[in-house]
């Protein structure tokens, strides 16, 4: 049997940070121009991208939770290595709209905890 049912949440989140990031990202070129949107744009990707790439299946509970543990390693790595890729070559960065995109992405994924399938019984935790 394939845990497929930390899929479909992950999916829903990484919509939701998608969404807000072009929402913030608006806003940004509204306030600081380009350089702002970009900075916005960038930091909802550093998480975005760690997201997506973080996924994985697992056959068993065992499994699904030496999958979860390298996912999470996975996803760490890879956004402190966006995090210094960005601040080290990006000069016309915009502080404020990049790290705030970043911050808030993050907030959206610490909520899939929250996401359920459609028809799951909510009592059972």
């Amino acid at each position: 049997m394939v845990l497929k049912s930390q899929m479909r949440p992950i999916r829903i989140v990484l919509r939701w940070q998608l969404i807000v990031t072009a929402v913030l990202t608006l806003v940004a070129l509204l306030l600081w121009g380009a350089d702002g949107a970009l900075s916005a744009a960038l930091g909802g990707a550093v998480n975005l991208t760690a997201g997506w790439v973080s996924q994985g299946e697992a056959r068993s509970a065992g499994e699904a939770l030496v999958t979860m543990l390298k996912a999470e390693a996975i996803k760490v790595l890879l956004i402190i290595a966006q995090l210094w890729l960005v601040l080290s070559y990006y000069r016309d960065i915009v502080h404020l709209a990049f790290f705030a995109t970043f911050v808030i992405t993050v907030g959206i994924f610490a909520a899939a905890i929250a996401v359920r399938e459609a028809g799951e019984d909510k009592s059972s935790t």
